[in-house]
């Protein structure tokens, strides 16, 4: 069973984004409630994954509420929720940790599915979120500090050319949103294996995290961008 939970500061977002997530019959909705009482929440419920809405009101606004999530001892995967494609708070999300982007109105099946790959340790893009991410990423002309260390690797077309081929497969199926399960299947390879290979792709690309080597991916020519609608 996954355990998600969902923090919205609408009570009416979080009762309609539980009812579709428990229509699903192996997703389990453990908390929900809105950015002032996320911390305490998720903390005693421990999720494997939480949705975050990207807007919310100061000071438990969404980025600050990641921040910390992923602060905890363990954290879970978080998800941001966001209503627009394009929001000024997807890229510091990104930078923060966040491992998903999806829009409040994606379809009830595409949800469902999004929040099984997340749960199985894959990234996930809206396409039109994926598109301002990437966009966002690499025609920042003043990123943030936080961000700055993921932007450069970015930024920099020889960046995947220290990869070993093998690498580059798992960085091309990382980027895509796979999960290691996933790649493992598709490489047939361990998924232990798996893990070690994005350790190094992490840590030769300088990447803080999956969804910014998915960035790098995009900006190298290993990956295809979400298409344009």
């Amino acid at each position: 069973m996954i355990e998600v939970a969902i923090v919205d500061d609408e009570a009416l977002v979080r009762a309609a984004l539980r009812s579709i997530l428990e229509s699903s019959g192996d997703i389990r909705v453990v908390a929900d409630c809105d950015g002032h009482q996320a911390l305490a929440a998720i903390a005693a419920a421990r999720p494997g994954l939480v949705l975050l809405d990207a807007v919310m009101p100061a000071p438990d606004d969404g980025l600050s509420v990641l921040r910390a999530l992923r602060a905890l001892p363990e954290p879970p995967a978080v998800a941001m929720l966001t209503a627009f494609d394009t929001s000024a708070h997807l890229r510091a999300a990104m930078a923060a940790g966040a491992t998903g982007f999806l829009l409040k109105d994606t379809a009830v099946g595409t949800l469902i599915d999004a929040v099984r790959i997340l749960a199985s340790g894959g990234t996930v893009f809206t396409p039109t979120v994926g598109r301002a991410v990437v966009d966002g990423y690499l025609g920042a002309p003043e990123p943030a500090p936080a961000a700055a260390p993921a932007v450069a690797a970015a930024r920099d077309t020889r960046a995947a050319g220290g990869l070993t081929d093998r690498e580059r497969e798992v960085l091309r199926l990382l980027a895509a949103g796979e999960p290691n399960a996933r790649i493992a299947d598709e490489l047939r390879i361990s998924v232990g294996t798996v893990k070690d290979h994005v350790r190094a792709v992490l840590r030769k690309l300088g990447a803080p995290n999956r969804v910014a080597a998915a960035v790098i991916a995009h900006q190298s020519g290993l990956a295809r961008l979400p298409e344009r609608p």
